[in-house]
């Protein structure tokens, strides 16, 4: 099965998982940069990358929970 294929098979739940999960693996990359990189605005930009860090996986949270929901409700159908 191709991928393309298997993506259409995702539930929503299930596609917004999987893009909050890659935004958050985007956003440890681009902390990762950061800290390899010193320069007069570090302290911002590692502010900055903190705080979309947190927001990405505060994100990730709520997605992964509303999937458990929605699979706790296919089960119990």
């Amino acid at each position: 099965m191709n991928q393309q294929a298997a993506a259409s098979q995702k539930s929503r739940a299930e596609q917004e998982t999987e893009n909050e999960a890659n935004r958050l693996r985007d956003q440890v990359q681009a902390a990762l940069s950061v800290v390899a990189t010193r320069s007069p605005d570090e302290v911002e930009a590692l502010k900055t990358a903190a705080d979309r860090i947190e927001r990405a996986a505060r994100d990730l949270s709520d997605a992964i929970r509303e999937l458990a929901q929605q699979r706790r409700a296919t089960e119990d159908s």
